[in-house]
């Protein structure tokens, strides 16, 4: 895709990656993944993902056509579900999926723990009824609102937030 990451583990279950495009890179031939293509500004909380065991019955709830992307890097294997304009619905509120083909990476302790995870969306409802079949995790609230992210995290140094 062009781009390159920095991972953050955020307890056992969750992690942090910031992905920008590579200015190195080679561009693909189709439309990158999470919209990066229009991303303009500052640095945001702007798309999620949530880990399936079975994409191939999991990108049937996705509300746009999408590509299941094979992927590697090392010893990691993953597929990817990706719409093919590169944007995930709901303004970025609904989920990438990826199905870990590979044992997924492990991350050193960082303190940081992910407490919430709000989806704010003028749709509330719509992506509500969207996410129901994919997850049930209590951290994660969906609101009425302008479509926005935001986490809550715990740190060493005390309670943050990203949006």
């Amino acid at each position: 895709m062009g781009t390159h990451n920095r991972l953050s583990g955020m307890g056992p279950d969750a992690y942090l990656e910031v992905i920008a495009i590579d200015p190195d890179g080679t561009a693909p031939d189709r439309p990158r993944w999470f919209d990066l293509d229009r991303r303009a500004g500052p640095s945001r909380l702007s798309n999620w993902i949530i880990r399936t065991d079975d994409i191939d019955a999991a990108i049937r709830h996705i509300p746009v056509p999408v590509d299941v992307l094979s992927l590697s890097r090392g010893n990691f294997r993953w597929r990817m579900a990706v719409p093919h304009d590169g944007i995930l619905p709901f303004d970025g509120c609904f989920p990438a999926l990826i199905q870990w083909d590979s044992v997924p990476p492990t991350f050193p302790e960082s303190g940081l723990r992910m407490t919430a995870l709000t989806l704010r969306h003028p749709e509330a409802d719509a992506l509500s009824a969207a996410l129901a079949p994919l997850i049930a995790e209590p951290r994660i609230t969906v609101s009425p609102g302008p479509a926005r992210l935001t986490a809550n995290v715990d740190t060493p140094e005390g309670p943050r937030t990203l949006a």
